[in-house]
């Protein structure tokens, strides 16, 4: 059995590794300035991590078969896309995305 003391410092470790890897970029960035090209570049990593959400939950896989369509999450895009449209939001968009998803499945 593992020693409580193990534990925690692995849980403290697991923290610092994950906090200064979303940290340090920041305070790595702040003291220079990127080129025009690069920062047009990152402006669309936000976009591309949410696309990429949400294709990999709105097909479901079948090994052998083609992909089929998850209808639940189809449903409760529509009004998220509506308000990405809208508001622009990122927000706004994962709140309505949340609710929507709820409500259909409180249906």
């Amino acid at each position: 059995m593992l020693s409580f003391n193990y534990v925690i410092l692995t849980i403290i470790g697991c923290a610092v590794v994950t906090w200064l890897s979303r940290v340090l970029p920041f305070i790595l960035l702040k003291k220079f300035d990127l080129p025009k090209t690069v920062n047009e570049f990152l402006s669309f990593v936000p976009i591309v991590i949410m696309s990429a959400l949400w294709f990999s939950h709105l097909f479901i896989s079948n090994t052998g078969y083609l992909p089929d369509i998850n209808y639940e999450y189809l449903i409760a895009s529509a009004p998220t896309v509506l308000s990405a449209a809208i508001t622009k939001n990122l927000l706004v968009i994962v709140l309505v995305g949340m609710v929507s998803l709820a409500l259909l499945r409180l249906i």
